[in-house]
């Protein structure tokens, strides 16, 4: 038996995702069962999937076996001290916040619960925390995603996803979208709310609300995906391998745990400023050749990260 512990309280966050996609990987060979740690879960989540809510009071509890904590936690709750112990304890660490790691890896003595088993989800994290554990990356079900239908008489259309965050957008992206659209270049947003008073109307400027279109549809309708955040960091960047998963290519800022994935001219591209940015879009833009080799190089990136023998492997280390 194998529990999966997440918050649930986002259908477009990343961690809410990772859980959902390991749950579909497990449950081909194990009894998997899903568990929200926070009673703020999401009505549409818990519709389309079993998530239990934990009450030790009606029994609904997980019953010993291997627990696995993704982007949620144990620590402060009086739950732990009153179900089984597990045979095995995970924690899926998808952040960049040490005290969680502090508070997950130090066990209260009286709960008496196995060592945690740390799963990091990036190299980049791994070097920036500066901590061990195996790496995995965040599960992904690429058999959604293909290149969309090309369409010549669309205009150069630069995409963006997200979710409907503050600080999932970089401030200096403003200018630099103002300049695409003077430039003749179409640009959609999905996730932009938070920028979108930010911009001036204009017929090439489309800003979606997150989840108007499931991600392999809105990234069908572009031609080159661009990304930056900030404060936020991207841990792993899920969007970024779902863009080249459909043969697009990424234009993405070099700090974020997508870049170690990313070579820089050949499967996608990297940028430190603004400047630069612009002028890998503008050569996207003039040169059709281009980004159809850089797309191809991006989806057999995407081919090796999540081919048969990987998923093999990161499951077999849940399973063992």
């Amino acid at each position: 038996m194998i529990h999966l512990f997440n918050g649930f309280q986002d259908q477009f966050g990343g961690s809410d995702l990772e859980t959902l996609d390991l749950y579909h990987l497990l449950r081909r060979e194990a009894e998997v069962r899903l568990w929200a740690a926070s009673s703020r879960a999401s009505a549409e989540l818990k519709r389309r999937y079993p998530i239990r809510r934990i009450s030790p009071l009606s029994r609904s509890v997980p019953d010993g076996g291997t627990y696995v904590f993704l982007g949620a936690h144990w620590r402060n709750k009086v739950w732990p001290y009153l179900i089984p112990k597990p045979r095995r304890l995970i924690y899926v660490f998808n952040t960049f916040h040490p005290k969680v790691i502090e508070l997950t890896t130090r066990m209260p003595r009286m709960l008496g619960w196995p060592a945690a088993e740390m799963v990091l989800i990036s190299d980049f994290q791994k070097r920036l925390l500066q901590i061990e554990g195996t790496v995995h990356p965040s599960p992904i079900d690429i058999g959604r995603f293909s290149r969309g239908p090309s369409k010549p008489e669309r205009p150069f259309t630069v995409g963006r996803l997200s979710r409907d965050a503050p600080g999932k957008h970089h401030a200096d992206d403003l200018p630099l979208y103002r300049e695409l659209l003077a430039d003749g270049a179409a640009i959609r947003i999905q996730g932009g709310m938070p920028i979108k008073d930010k911009l001036a109307p204009h017929p090439l400027l489309a800003i979606l609300p997150q989840g108007q279109f499931p991600a392999e549809q809105f990234l069908s309708q572009v031609d080159a995906f661009y990304y930056r955040t900030d404060p936020h960091v991207e841990t792993f960047g899920r969007v970024v391998f779902e863009a080249m998963a459909c043969g697009l290519p990424v234009v993405c800022h070099s700090h974020g745990g997508y870049s170690d994935h990313i070579r820089h001219g050949e499967n996608g591209f990297l940028f430190e400023t603004t400047e630069q940015a612009a002028r890998i879009l503008a050569d996207l833009k003039a040169d059709p050749a281009l980004r159809a080799a850089v797309g191809l190089k991006a989806r057999q990136t995407v081919e090796q990260m999540f081919s048969p023998q990987a998923q093999r492997e990161r499951l077999d280390f849940y399973l063992r």
